[in-house]
């Protein structure tokens, strides 16, 4: 196993599986990288909401990578396992005329500065907003030819917004091209599910990943590992991520993976799964602003399974 540093400039904005890879690795390995706020570095702790509308929104998500992994293939997967999230004391969230989940109602642009004070903002007076950080983008390169934003996730992952892939937790992607390329930004220091006003608590960051492959394994789409965290102590479980404009539809999809995890990991027989699945599982939506697409996340709490591993 090696460890490398990886620093943020030149980012990405766009999902293409012909740009260069910045650093190859093998399975194994640790990478620090470098990420840049979403903004790319043009939203600054001192600026003004008019200066924050000039911005280059051509720049939304400013990932850091790709990373390129020796051996992979498509139809194997990639664990990538979060093992630090590091905020650098500062972050913003904005209000943006024509976007987030309300935004009939707050057609008016704000810009709300934060400061990070280790793990709880009190910015938002009378407020105490507890911060897990963690990357809002963490995605291997789409299988189509071309140059996509990055706004929509899917089955590569992408701008998923998932909050708990945080410091502890595992994310599993099914690779889509020969090297995965992998890429992440998009730190946010907190999120709530859905992430309605269309950000999170947008910060730079720096994170700390480990690559494993594994070879010749089938996986439909991003799944997760979610470790325990000084916030929600009982949080570990299994969680499955779908994305879709029909949100109910991505509902459907990962539901039905989770009884196909369930089915495969721990020989549930199918109406066994699909019961405990109506039981014990939690589902919810992760984002529903990064149109067209919704994000839904499905997740069993490991307290009530077997330890088991999936590769």
């Amino acid at each position: 196993m090696a460890e490398y540093s990886l620093c943020a400039i030149p980012t990405h904005s766009v999902w293409d599986n012909r740009l260069s890879p910045r650093l190859v690795v093998v399975s194994g390995d640790v990478v620090h990288l470098e990420c840049l706020d979403s903004s790319g570095g043009q939203v600054k702790p001192w600026m003004t909401l008019p200066e924050f509308l000039e911005i280059d929104r051509n720049l939304i998500h400013a990932l850091t990578g790709p990373i390129y992994v020796d051996g992979a293939e498509p139809g194997d997967v990639l664990e990538i396992q979060v093992l630090e999230v590091e905020h650098l004391g500062w972050g913003w969230s904005s209000v943006i005329a024509g976007l987030g989940f309300l935004d009939n109602r707050f057609t008016e642009p704000s810009l709300f500065h934060w400061k990070l004070d280790g793990e709880m903002s009190f910015s938002l007076a009378p407020a105490v907003v507890p911060l897990r950080p963690f990357c809002g983008v963490m995605g291997v390169a789409r299988a189509e030819a071309g140059s996509f934003r990055t706004r929509p996730p899917g089955e590569f992952g992408g701008n998923m917004d998932v909050r708990e892939l945080c410091a502890g937790s595992t994310l599993y992607l099914p690779v889509q091209v020969r090297g995965a390329m992998f890429s992440a930004g998009d730190a946010h220091a907190a999120q709530g599910d859905g992430e309605v006003c269309i950000n999170g608590i947008e910060c730079p960051a720096n994170v700390t990943l480990r690559f494993v492959l594994h070879r010749h394994q089938k996986l439909a789409g991003p799944l997760v590992e979610v470790g325990h965290n000084s916030i929600e102590p009982s949080s570990a479980a299994w969680l499955v991520v779908e994305s879709a404009e029909d949100a109910l539809q991505a509902a459907r999809t990962a539901t039905s993976r989770m009884v196909d995890l369930l089915i495969q990991t721990w020989d549930f027989e199918p109406v066994q799964a699909y019961l405990l699945c109506s039981v014990a599982m939690n589902l919810k939506l992760s984002q529903v602003v990064n149109r067209p697409m919704t994000t839904v996340s499905a997740s069993i709490a490991k307290s009530i399974l077997p330890q088991r591993s999936l590769f």
